[in-house]
């Protein structure tokens, strides 16, 4: 792990401002299948990954979640910016193209939707959890449609996902959930796993042209419900959506 974690640094430093669109994301893409077997989680895909540019909405259990994603569709994710002060994590996270916002300021989203724009007009994806935290994979949060702006100022595909980990025994892998636990104690807790399999299941992408983003969030909720079969907490008529919670 710490090897790769050194190889990712010299990839982002070395090779990424030399290389060409195409080639950073073949390196995204290897570079996270290759973790995700060194921690011997075998990857299994459903549906039609994503081919045109969008935005990328699954649901959220696990840090994993994001190489989960990447080794099939690189994207730009968009992330709370208090990550981009991480030791180590917060440069790589930066080199990458992640899109930071600043959560307690509410004019960022004209600045978010500008990168976000950019980013695909360039043919890039982005993502982002709309649960705005990690779950435990046995009930669907709710979408929070704050997160869908971007995605309805910019008219762009929004394609839901759904992610599961499942153990050898078919059963949910709950070793693989974050929950309340710090980054070093699910790593350990993974890695303590003889193997699992993460699923990811594309559903059919959303048109967000002429929508707004609150319908959005309840289309690719009830997407995602469905692709999961598991409950989910909606937001009716009239509810008030909070700001979201740091994503973990």
């Amino acid at each position: 792990m710490a090897a790769h974690a050194a190889l990712a640094a010299l990839i982002l430093a070395a090779v990424f401002p030399l290389a060409g669109a195409d080639r950073r994301r073949a390196l995204i893409r290897w570079w996270s299948g290759k973790l995700l077997r060194i921690l011997n989680v075998a990857r299994h895909v459903d549906g039609e990954p994503a081919h045109t540019a969008g935005i990328l909405a699954p649901n959220h259990i696990a840090w994993l979640d994001i190489f989960v994603v990447l080794s099939v569709v690189p994207a730009r994710f968009i992330a709370k910016s208090e990550i981009r002060a991480w030791p180590v994590a917060g440069w790589i996270a930066a080199r990458a193209g992640t899109i930071f916002i600043r959560r307690e300021r509410r004019r960022d989203t004209a600045r978010i939707n500008a990168l976000v724009h950019e980013a695909l007009a360039e043919g890039e994806f982005i993502g982002l959890f709309p649960e705005g935290t990690t779950g435990d994979g046995g009930e669907l949060l709710r979408f929070h449609s704050s997160l869908f702006e971007p995605a309805v100022a910019n008219g762009a595909l929004v394609y839901p996902a759904a992610i599961r980990y499942v153990a050898d025994d078919g059963t949910a892998c709950a070793a693989a959930a974050y929950g309340d636990r710090t980054f070093m104690q699910s790593l350990a807790l993974i890695i303590r796993q003889r193997s699992f399999t993460a699923t990811l299941r594309f559903g059919a992408p959303l048109a967000t042209r002429g929508a707004s983003r609150r319908d959005i969030a309840l289309r690719a909720h009830r997407s995602v419900a469905t692709l999961l079969a598991v409950p989910a907490r909606r937001t009716g008529p009239g509810t008030r959506v909070d700001p979201p919670r740091a994503a973990r």
